[in-house]
Parts: structure tokens; C-alpha cells; sequence
């Protein structure tokens, strides 16, 4: 009778801890989604606390549960006994969880990035989509998700595009032919780039005042075949920004066309020599 009594109670403590620990993430879910309405919210913090106390809920609940068996009590109790050389062993192999669960907590504390932020590791690019206690989840512009532990991502060298603001310059890099009218090119890539609807200003009140230009053209470099030309243009963040640099390289391209302005590509000249039969 008592097995029976101490079988339901283990498996109600089981059933219990699924269940809060289901009703504890319905509910981060909601109250991320409802702080995280205004996108300038960050909810890197409510994440990981979720993934924190999801795990302490089922550390608890089958702690607890194995505690109110009897038989199982007593097996804990001498597994532990005389566990010395397993703890030593499950402590080296639980170095590299340890290490990625502490890594996570820098990273949730120092925050050198966060949900959403777009990052370049290596050759990898993309979005972050949630820090757990184990990895980080990127999600890249192929919406494939990588997964990458926590102790890795933060011994590397990251480009992280939505460090302190979001705003992004992107180079307008062109080359022009050694015929062709430098300030006419100079003038339309100017014209091209204040066009578009996502340029922003991105002068201070100082630059402002001192009459700098909206839009920098500069020649960069003196080429073999041709002169290259950089212009800069600004956009509030890298969506807007990769979408600006792929309608001014064709817009540019159309008006360089109808204006006379060439771009050069490499030409091959080829000698036939015949024999003398």
C-alpha cells in the first residue's frame, strides 16, 4: 500500500513540475512579448531568466520527487556514499557545461550583444535569436538557425552591427574609366544617394554648421584600369542600409549609363600568329 502511496506522490511531483515549469514559460512568453512591443526593448534579460528558472523548476521538482521515494532515497544515498571517483569524473565532464552556463551569465551581464542584434563571427552572419544557458541561437539571412556554445561565442572576435546605436555607413564603392568626367560621376552618385528614401543625415550640429557635406564623394584610388570613387551613405540600421547599397549600385549604374560616365572591365587582347609555310 505504501509503494502504491509513494508511487502516485512521485509521479504527481513529476506531473507538477512539468506543469509549472510549463506555466512559468507561458508565461515569460507573454511578458516578453508585450515589454518587447516597442522594438528598442531588450529582452535578452527575460529570456535567460527563463531558461534559469525552467531549469532550477526541474532540478527541484525531480530532486524532490526522487526524495519522497523511499527506495530511491536509500539508493541515492549510497550512490553518494561512495561516489567519490564518479563525482570526479562527472566534474570533468561537466566542465564544458559549467563553462557555457557562466559564459552566458557575461554575456546576459555585459551584454556585448543582445536578442536581435545582427553579428558577423568568422563567416558567420546573422540575428540573435535567443542566449540559453547552454548556446547562443543565431538565426542567418537563410533563416537556418546555428547554435553556438556559450564559452565559444565568447572567446571570438565579433562584429556586432547594433553595438550602442544603429546606425550604419555603407561605402559606395565605384570605378570609372580614365576618359570619363570625374565630377559629372562625383555629382551623380551625390545626387543618386540623396534621392533614396532610406538615406538618413547623419552630420552633428557641429559638421552642420561648419558646411560639411550630406554626402561625401571622394576619389580613394588611382587604379590600373580605372578611377574608383567612394561615396558615403547612411541608413538608421543594417536592414535599411543593405537595401540602400543594392538600389544605389543599380540606380547609380542606369544614370552612369544615360549619361555617358563608362565603368570599365578588363579587356583581352588576343594575337594569332601564323606560321611562314
Amino acid at each position: 500500500m505504501n509503494n502504491i502511496l509513494y508511487s502516485g506522490i512521485f509521479i504527481g511531483i513529476i506531473i507538477a513540475t512539468f506543469l509549472v515549469a510549463f506555466l512559468v514559460n507561458r508565461f515569460f512568453k507573454r511578458l516578453i512579448r508585450k515589454s518587447t512591443a516597442d522594438m528598442r526593448n531588450d529582452p535578452t534579460n527575460y529570456l535567460f531568466l527563463r531558461h534559469t528558472i525552467s531549469a532550477l523548476i526541474y532540478i527541484v521538482g525531480f530532486s524532490t520527487a526522487i526524495y519522497m521515494m523511499p527506495n530511491l532515497r536509500a539508493l541515492a544515498s549510497s550512490l553518494l556514499a561512495g561516489a567519490g571517483i564518479l563525482a570526479v569524473a562527472i566534474g570533468f565532464a561537466s566542465q564544458q557545461a559549467l563553462s557555457n552556463i557562466i559564459s552566458g551569465v557575461f554575456i546576459v551581464l555585459f551584454k556585448p550583444f543582445r536578442v536581435n542584434d545582427r553579428l558577423k563571427i568568422r563567416e558567420l552572419n546573422g540575428i540573435v535569436e535567443d542566449i540559453t544557458l547552454r548556446h547562443t541561437v543565431i538565426r542567418d539571412f537563410e533563416n537556418k538557425r546555428i547554435l553556438i556554445p556559450n564559452s565559444v561565442i565568447s572567446d571570438e572576435i565579433i562584429v556586432n552591427s547594433d553595438f550602442i546605436e544603429d546606425k550604419i555607413c555603407k561605402w559606395i564603392d565605384i570605378g570609372i574609366s580614365y576618359d570619363s568626367d570625374i565630377d559629372k560621376a562625383k555629382k551623380i552618385m551625390e545626387e543618386e544617394v540623396l534621392n533614396h528614401p532610406l538615406h538618413i543625415d547623419p552630420r552633428s550640429q557641429q559638421q552642420v554648421e561648419l558646411g560639411d557635406p550630406i554626402v561625401p564623394v571622394r576619389v580613394i584610388t588611382l587604379g590600373d584600369s580605372s578611377v574608383n570613387l567612394r561615396a558615403w551613405a547612411w541608413a538608421k540600421n543594417s536592414p535599411d542600409g543593405f537595401v540602400l547599397s543594392c538600389d544605389l549600385y543599380e540606380s547609380i549604374k542606369k544614370r552612369f549609363d544615360k549619361e555617358g560616365v563608362e565603368i570599365p572591365f578588363p579587356h583581352r587582347t588576343l594575337v594569332h600568329k601564323n606560321k611562314a609555310v
